[in-house]
């Protein structure tokens, strides 16, 4: 199990997990209680219930780079490059625009 913090101008809004069922997306729910919490995406709506999927959500497979950038990526940290999630954990600390994701402590090595 893979577990990443997702953060929103710098806000830890919630933990997107990958376990053997699949990928789950919760808000956290301090966030949530926050002055004008924002979603994460208009595909992941502020709710208190945790979205599920088999495949990782769109919204966060599309912060992953893509062409010459995914080869660097892929080359300088040794991944596969179907590994979406570890993809996502390594290269989107510091994407443009108001999401971050980050390891969470629990799962960093």
């Amino acid at each position: 199990m893979r577990q990443a913090d997702v953060f929103v101008y710098n806000k830890r809004a919630g933990q997107l997990i990958e376990d053997a069922e699949g990928y789950h997306f919760l808000y956290d729910p301090e966030y949530l209680k926050s002055v004008e919490p924002q979603a994460v995406s208009l595909t992941l709506p502020l709710q208190a219930e945790p979205f599920v999927s088999r495949i990782l959500f769109p919204f966060f497979d599309g912060l992953i780079p893509e062409g010459w950038l995914l080869d660097i990526a892929v080359k300088n940290w040794k991944l596969n490059p179907r590994d979406r999630m570890g993809l996502l954990l390594v290269c989107c600390k510091d994407t443009i625009g108001a999401v971050s994701i980050y390891p969470s402590k629990s799962t960093e090595e």
